[in-house]
C-alpha cells in the first residue's frame, strides 16, 4: 500500500472515531510534504470543515492526536492553517521495506484488462537505421514495457515502408550505377548497401534532373507488377529487411506484428467511398476526392488522388480500422517524430467524422529531432550516423573507458566483450531515453558513456557495486530481518525512493514518458552512492544490522534492475 493510501484508510478511520462520520477514503486529498515543513506526508483539512465545524487547526490537531495514539505507524504531526503533517515512524519505513523486499513483482501494477497497440520505427527500405531512428525504437520499445508493467496487454507493432518512389530510387540507381553489387559481394550490411545506392541516386538526380520520370515510370510498372521491378524490389528489400533484422537485435527490439506497406497501401479504399455516401467527403471534377477540415480550424485534406491511387492518409485510415477490429484495442499508440503532429490530428478527425468512437483513443507520441553537435542529419546527402556504426563506437568508447580502470582482468574476451556491449549500449540507450520525448535533444556519445553524472553507465556501476558487497557478505538475509532495525535517516531516505517505484510506473504509463522511469533511476542510484559513501556495510559488526543493511541494498539493486529493464537496459553484476 502507497504512504497516501495509507495515510487516506487511517485518517478515514480517525474521522469516523471522532466525529461518527463516514468519508471515502480516496476523497481525502494527501501529498508528500513540502520541504519547508517538518513531516513525510500531508492531508488537507480544509474540506472536511464542513464534517468537523471546527478551525482547521482544530480539525488537524484532533485527527492527528487520534493517529499518533492509536496508529504506532504514525510518530508526529503538526498542524499549519488546514495541512496535517505527518511523520512515520521507524515502524512504517520498515514494514514497507519488508513488503518491498519480499514483493518478486514490485513495480507491477495490477492488471487493467486492456489491449493496447504500439506501433513504432516503420522505416523506410531504402537506408539503414540511424540515430533518428534509434530514438524512435527506443521509446517504442520502453513506452510499450511500461504500459506492461502499467497492467496492460501491449502489442508492439511495426509498419515497413517497402514500396513507392523513395524505394524506386535506391532500385534505379542499383541498376544503373552499381554493376550488380550485392552484400556478399561488397562486404556490406545489405542495408547500408541499399543506402549507398540511395545517396548515389541522390547526386545522380542534382545533375540530370530528368532521371526522376524514370523513377516514377518504373513505381508505376511496379504497381501494375511487372516481373523485372518486382524481382529487384524483392532481392533489394530482401537485404534491408536481413539488415534491419541484425541491428533491431543489437538494440535488443522486437515486434508482435509487423506490416508491410506493400500488403496495407490499399486499405482505406472502401473507407473512402463509405466517407463520400456519408457526405465527409466530397469529389473534385479531376476526380480526386477531398475531406474539408476549415471548419475544425484546419485545411481540405486529399484521401485519394484523381487517377484513383492512394495516399499516406488513406492507408493509415484503413490500417487503423483494420487494427481496432482485428485486436478490439482499447487504445493505439503511435511513436512518430512532431513533423507529423498535423498528420495524426488530421487522422483522428477523419476518423471520428467517419463515425469510429475509438478514434478518440489514437495517441501520437510525439517526439523532438535528434541533433548531433555539427547540426541536422540528412539521408539524401549520407551526413546521417548509422544506428550499426553508433553501437560499435559506443561500444568501443564503453571499452577504453573499462580498461582504464584495470578491474576486468580476470574476465575472458568473451566476457569483456558481452560487458562492452552492455555498457555501450546501456549508455546510448539511457542518455536518449532520459530527454522528455517532446523536446529535442543533442545527442553527445562522449558525455553519455561517463561513469559519473545521470548517465546509463552511472547507474550500472552503481548496481555492479550493490552486485558486489551482496557477493563479498557472509550473512544469509530475509525480508524479516528490517522489522527489529532502527533505521537512520540516511536508510529511510532510501526506503522513502523505493517506496515511490510504483507510482513513478504509473506516472511514466500515464505520460508516455520513460524519461521519468530513467530520472527516477538516477535519483535512486545517486541517493544510495551517498549512503554507501557515508555508511559502513560489511564492516559493521552488529549482525541485525548488517542483515538489515543487506536487505535494503538488495532492494535498491533489485529496483535498479526493474527501472532499468523497463528502458530496456541491462544491469551487469561486474564493471
Amino acid at each position: 500500500m502507497s504512504p497516501e493510501k495509507f495515510i487516506q484508510a487511517k485518517a478515514a478511520e480517525a474521522i469516523k472515531a471522532i466525529y461518527g462520520t463516514e468519508v471515502a477514503e480516496t476523497s481525502l486529498q494527501v501529498s508528500v510534504t513540502r520541504k519547508e515543513f517538518e513531516g513525510d506526508y500531508t492531508l488537507v483539512t480544509f474540506p472536511l470543515l464542513k464534517i468537523t465545524h471546527q478551525a482547521p487547526d482544530a480539525t488537524g490537531n484532533a485527527i492527528g492526536e487520534y493517529l499518533v495514539a492509536n496508529c504506532p505507524e504514525i510518530s508526529a504531526f503538526n498542524s499549519v492553517k488546514g495541512f496535517l503533517n505527518l511523520s512515520f515512524s521507524p515502524l512504517y519505513w520498515n514494514e514497507t521495506l519488508r513488503d518491498i523486499a519480499a514483493d518478486s513483482d514490485y513495480g507491477q501494477l495490477p492488471s487493467t484488462g486492456k489491449r493496447i497497440m504500439v506501433e513504432f520505427s516503420s522505416p523506410n527500405t531504402n537506408k539503414p537505421l540511424h540515430l533518428g531512428h534509434i530514438r524512435n525504437n527506443l521509446l517504442g520499445d520502453s513506452v510499450s514495457r511500461i504500459l506492461k508493467a502499467c497492467g496492460n496487454e501491449v502489442i508492439k507493432a511495426t509498419l515497413v515502408n517497402d514500396r513507392g518512389v523513395h524505394i524506386c530510387k535506391s532500385m534505379y540507381a542499383w541498376e544503373k550505377l552499381f554493376n550488380g553489387a550485392t552484400p556478399e559481394s561488397t562486404g556490406k550490411k545489405g542495408d547500408h548497401l541499399v543506402g549507398d545506392c540511395y545517396v548515389a541516386y541522390a547526386k545522380l538526380e542534382k545533375e540530370h534532373p530528368e532521371v526522376l520520370d524514370d523513377v516514377h515510370k518504373m513505381l508505376v510498372k511496379w504497381e501494375e507488377g511487372d516481373p523485372h521491378v518486382r524481382e529487384l524490389w524483392s532481392m533489394m528489400n530482401g537485404w534491408v529487411f536481413k539488415g534491419f533484422d541484425e541491428t533491431y537485435k543489437s538494440l535488443g527490439i522486437s515486434f508482435d506484428k509487423v506490416d508491410h506497406e506493400s500488403d496495407t497501401y490499399l486499405l482505406g479504399k472502401e473507407l473512402v467511398q463509405e466517407g463520400l455516401r456519408k457526405g465527409v467527403f466530397e469529389t473534385e471534377p479531376d476526380g480526386s476526392v477531398w475531406c474539408d477540415l476549415t471548419a475544425d480550424g484546419l485545411d481540405r485534406k486529399l484521401v485519394l488522388r484523381g487517377d484513383g491511387t492512394s495516399v499516406y492518409i488513406t492507408q493509415d485510415l484503413g490500417t487503423a480500422e483494420r487494427r481496432f477490429a482485428q485486436y478490439n484495442l482499447d487504445s493505439h499508440v503511435y511513436v512518430v517524430g512532431n513533423e507529423q503532429d498535423y498528420h495524426f490530428q488530421v487522422l483522428k478527425l477523419i476518423l471520428g467524422k467517419l463515425g469510429f468512437d475509438w478514434a478518440s483513443r489514437i495517441y501520437h507520441l510525439s517526439y523532438g529531432m535528434v541533433e548531433l553537435p555539427e547540426g541536422k542529419m540528412k539521408s539524401r546527402e549520407g551526413t546521417v550516423v548509422d544506428a550499426d556504426d553508433l553501437i560499435a563506437s559506443m561500444e568501443e568508447e564503453a571499452r577504453r573507458t573499462s580498461e582504464e580502470s584495470g578491474k576486468l582482468t580476470d574476465l575472458t574476451d568473451e566476457e569483456k566483450a558481452s560487458l562492452y556491449h552492455v555498457i555501450g549500449l546501456g549508455a546510448l540507450k539511457y542518455f536518449i531515453i532520459k530527454v522528455d520525448p517532446k523536446k529535442t535533444m543533442l545527442f553527445n556519445p562522449k558525455e553519455s558513456i561517463d561513469f559519473n553524472g545521470n548517465t546509463g553507465p552511472f547507474i550500472q556501476y552503481t548496481h555492479a557495486r550493490i552486485s558486489s558487497i551482496l557477493r563479498k557478505a557472509s550473512a544469509d538475509f530475509s525480508s524479516a530481518d528490517v522489522m527489529s532495525a532502527d533505521p537512520s535517516p540516511k536508510e529511510i531516505r532510501l526506503v522513502k525512493l523505493l517506496g515511490l517505484y510504483p507510482g513513478k510506473v504509473a506516472e511514466a504509463g500515464a505520460a508516455l514518458s520513460p524519461a521519468v522511469i530513467a530520472n527516477y533511476a538516477y535519483d535512486l542510484a545517486k541517493e544510495f552512492n551517498q549512503y554507501y559513501h557515508d555508511t559502513p556495510i560489511l564492516k559493521e559488526s552488529d549482525t541485525a544490522v548488517l542483515k538489515y543493511r543487506l536487505v535494503l541494498i538488495d532492494a535498491v539493486a533489485r529496483v535498479l534492475r526493474s527501472a532499468m529493464g523497463l528502458l530496456g537496459i541491462d544491469l551487469p553484476e561486474r564493471m
